[in-house]
């Protein structure tokens, strides 16, 4: 296994983009492209759906939390499963399951069947988003070839979030059915190409076996992880449910562990979670989507209760965030390749933590292009720097047979960091929330969020920055065998 920290291999002249290979990426990103759509056009929808529906603000939480639950839920199963069955199988189907469910959303009159729809689109990205980028890892050699490739395709998820916001605030304004019926087209069209585009992927043939405890309980505790913080806030945190449901979560991880360490072929293997190198891209996932998520609802609910913002003006704003990382998207690969994931890593957690603290200034009346601009410009350059590197110190040095695991375990951590980082931001405004809604109370009650936004995104650069210090030492061992070798090929050269 090679190291992710060591110098970058010089590109190799033979390196050529075919255009089937251009045609597998384009696949691959549409899939990525319209899970984030999805996530975000839901959300302006909610107000129409509940109207029309005649749904309880707890039952319109089930639709975003619906599917949240089906796809952080059953990510780890479904990059096991992408390594065990076949990586093109497992995502042509679960692309086809993703696109009836997104018909089906759009067509039914009931809440139930919407947030059953809803979990089902979950449930298939959780299959999806590990197949993936497993077959990107596969596919693509390491090297400069996967780091513009990894580039690309992680920046489609920042696009289509953008992209998301926008087309729901116009959608909506004719029915709210068209954003959930809007990725069925997008989704059909990508299956029949990839069933022409994408590379035959053979099953593991070595396993030993399926290991159908490992699934159970693995799944078991993420499905119920993910629903007890998603009901934290509604319960109390410190209710008897939340903190039984915690210990329930906790007994089924020690359970799922001890099964995993004597199970012949495990769902995840423990041992990949011992390079510092890979629990650091993990964690980092965590506290990059944790603390955006966090920011993103608290500047929704400033922009639209607060300053009484439009759904389309709100998306607007955010907008220059995601337009950046879409214009750095094919010059990351070439970044990453000069500079190394871990320098980029530390750099855009810094500009993340500047961004988010620049938005504590924000007022009752601010002035977008001095106030709001350039958190947005940070946040943006931040995520473009941030995640694409995430992906490919997560992935290099893997062996091919467990790319679909580390993927499926690197998307559980954005989903689990996403849902648990929210509830916290969400309980803090709430425990400030003031007795006289004033715009000025109101404003002083999200504060604290965005303190806990900007510590989130503060944690997620601690726990990068001892990779810099790995970097350091490994390139001296890089540099010491080099010069050993030199000197040795001298004394040859004398002794003959």
């Amino acid at each position: 296994m090679t190291s992710p920290l060591s110098p970058p291999a010089m590109p190799s002249p033979a390196v050529r983009w075919t255009p089937r290979l251009w045609g597998t990426l384009l696949v691959l990103c549409a899939a990525m492209f319209l899970d984030a759509l999805d996530v975000s056009m839901v959300g302006v929808a909610l107000p129409s759906i509940g109207s029309e529906l005649d749904l309880s603000t707890s039952t319109l939480q089930w639709i975003v939390s619906g599917y949240i639950l089906g796809y952080g839920g059953l990510l780890l199963l479904g990059g096991r499963t992408a390594d065990l069955l076949g990586r093109r199988q497992v995502f042509l189907v679960a692309l086809g399951v993703f696109a009836v469910a997104s018909l089906l959303g759009g067509l039914v009159d009931s809440g139930p069947l919407l947030i059953a729809s809803r979990f089902i689109k979950g449930l298939s990205a959780a299959f999806t988003a590990p197949a993936g980028l497993s077959i990107i890892t596969t596919t693509f050699a390491e090297g400069p070839l996967r780091n513009r490739a990894l580039s690309i395709y992680t920046t489609c998820a920042a696009t289509g979030f953008s992209m998301g916001l926008v087309l729901s605030g116009l959608l909506t304004e004719a029915s709210w059915r068209l954003t959930m019926l809007l990725p069925a087209p997008i989704a059909l069209l990508a299956l029949l190409a990839g069933l022409k585009l994408l590379p035959r992927s053979e099953r593991e043939k070595d396993h030993n076996g399926y290991d159908v405890p490992g699934a159970v309980l693995g799944t078991a505790s993420m499905l119920l992880l993910v629903f007890t913080v998603v009901q934290a806030p509604e319960a109390g945190w410190a209710s008897a449910r939340t903190l039984l449901s915690f210990l329930a979560v906790a007994v089924l991880l020690t359970v799922f562990v001890f099964v995993e360490r004597r199970s012949a072929g495990p769902l995840i293997r423990l041992g990949v979670l011992r390079s510092g190198n890979q629990i650091r891209a993990q964690l980092g996932a965590m506290a990059l989507f944790g603390s955006y998520v966090g920011f993103q609802f608290l500047v929704t609910l400033y922009m639209q209760q607060l300053l009484g913002w439009s759904a389309l003006h709100t998306a607007l704003a955010f907008l220059p965030a995601g337009a950046l990382v879409a214009a750095s998207s094919t010059k990351m690969g070439a970044i990453v390749d000069r500079f190394g994931t871990q320098r980029l890593i530390v750099v855009g957690f810094a500009l993340m933590v500047v961004g988010y603290a620049l938005f504590l200034r924000v007022s009752v009346d601010p002035v977008y292009a001095s106030v709001i601009l350039p958190s947005m410009l940070l946040i943006g350059a931040a995520f473009a720097l941030v995640f694409p590197s995430l992906n490919i110190q997560a992935t290099n040095g893997v062996d091919d047979h467990e790319q679909g695991m580390v993927s499926g375990l690197l998307n559980t951590s954005v989903q689990v960091g996403g849902a648990i980082f929210l509830a916290v931001v969400t309980a803090v405004v709430t425990a400030h929330a003031p007795a006289h809604a004033t715009p000025q109370a109101v404003l002083d009650s999200y504060r604290p969020g965005l303190v806990v936004v900007t510590f989130i995104a503060l944690a997620g650069l601690l726990i990068t920055l001892p990779g810099l210090r790995t970097r350091r030492t490994q390139q001296s061992v890089v540099v010491a065998k080099s010069t050993v070798t030199e000197a040795e090929a001298e004394r040859v050269a004398l002794r003959d």
